[in-house]
This record gives C-alpha cells, structure tokens and sequence, in this order.
C-alpha cells in the first residue's frame, strides 16, 4: 500500500516565542512515528527576518528547509522560474503560525504581504486548514484591535490555537503566552488524523 504524505509548513514571526521552534519541531517530528504506518509526514519552516533573532542557531535537521525572506528572490532570475511563495503554498498541506506575533498579525488582517512568510499567506487556498498561534506581550493582546485582527483572521477560515495566561518573558503576568508546544502538536495531529482517514 502507498503511503500518502502530508506536509506541514511550519511559520515563525518575530515572537520571543519562537524560542520554542527546537522544541516544536521535535514534537512535529514525533508525530511521524504516529503515523508510521499510513502517513509520511514532511516539514518546512519559514522563519521571518526578526524570527532568526530568537533562534540564532537553528537545529540541524538534514530532512528540513528553513526558509527566509532572501530565498523568495534567490529563486527567482527570469520569466518561468517558479515563484517561491506560491510553489510553498502549493506544497503544504497545513499551515501553522506558531507563534504569529502581534506586527505579523496586523499585516494579515490588513491584507499586506511585504515578506516570504505573508506572501505565502496571501496566496492560501483555504480550503486547506490554517492554524495560528497568537503570542504577545500581556497590554498588547488587551489593545482593542487584537481582537478585532483575530476576528478578521478567523472569519476568512484561520483556525486559532488560543494564548495562554502565565509569566511572560518580559515579567508580566496575564495572557498573550503562546499555547505549550503539546497543545498545537495536538492540534496539528487532529487534522493529519483527518486526511488518512480519507
């Protein structure tokens, strides 16, 4: 019996939630032993400029393609040549925002795509899932628009993965945490869940 394959396009906006990347990356990798049997389970990451500043040594992992906004041009020379952002949204078949910060939020909801990752997201065919992953600080996920710009996101067929209350790096306390790694690793087990059973 074939295989099917099922690939995860994992974002990361300039969150110092993004410090988790390792850890979730593991866990992702973990669901291929899940579903050893009936799935093959691909990932790429697309990190923002401000993302490599939280992860500044990337893990080493042979079988995964960290991309940045300097590979959107480096592909492209001429007419005909594919065109970075489009080919990735065609080749996923999620994507999880994890974590979506607060700027990259705002450009979502507003519409622009001025980076790999936003252009990727401009291009979606939602007839795929998206899930994303709000993570701020505490006073900016209380200001009016954050709700508003989640509304938005949600109302167009974003799956959101809620925020969670805790201390946060900078020493507040109170919402705008982004979800513990298990919890989106769940999230995203659901929806494989769904594909091999077609």
């Amino acid at each position: 019996m074939d295989l099917k394959e099922f690939n995860i396009l994992l974002c990361c906006t300039g969150s110092v939630a993004t410090i988790k990347l390792p850890e979730l990356i593991e866990q992702i990798e973990q669901l291929q032993y899940e579903f050893n049997k009936i799935m093959i389970i691909n990932l790429n990451v697309v990190m923002t400029k401000h993302a490599f500043h939280f992860v500044p040594d990337l893990p080493h992992k042979p079988n995964i393609r960290f991309y940045s906004d300097d590979d959107e041009w480096i592909s492209w020379e001429k007419r005909g040549d594919p065109v970075l952002h489009i080919e990735l949204s065609k080749w996923c078949d999620i994507i999880v925002l994890a974590p979506l910060d607060a700027n990259t939020l705002a450009k979502l909801a507003t519409g622009l795509c001025d980076n790999l990752l936003t252009c990727i997201l401009r291009a979606w065919d939602f007839s795929k899932p998206i899930l994303f992953c709000p993570a701020m600080n505490t006073k900016m996920w209380n200001h009016p628009i954050t709700k508003s710009h989640i509304n938005t996101l949600k109302s167009w067929g974003y799956e959101e993965i809620p925020c969670v209350s805790k201390t946060l790096m900078c020493g507040d306390t109170g919402l705008g945490a982004m979800a513990e790694v298990d919890t989106i690793k769940s999230e995203i087990k659901k929806r494989i869940s769904r594909v091999s059973l077609l």
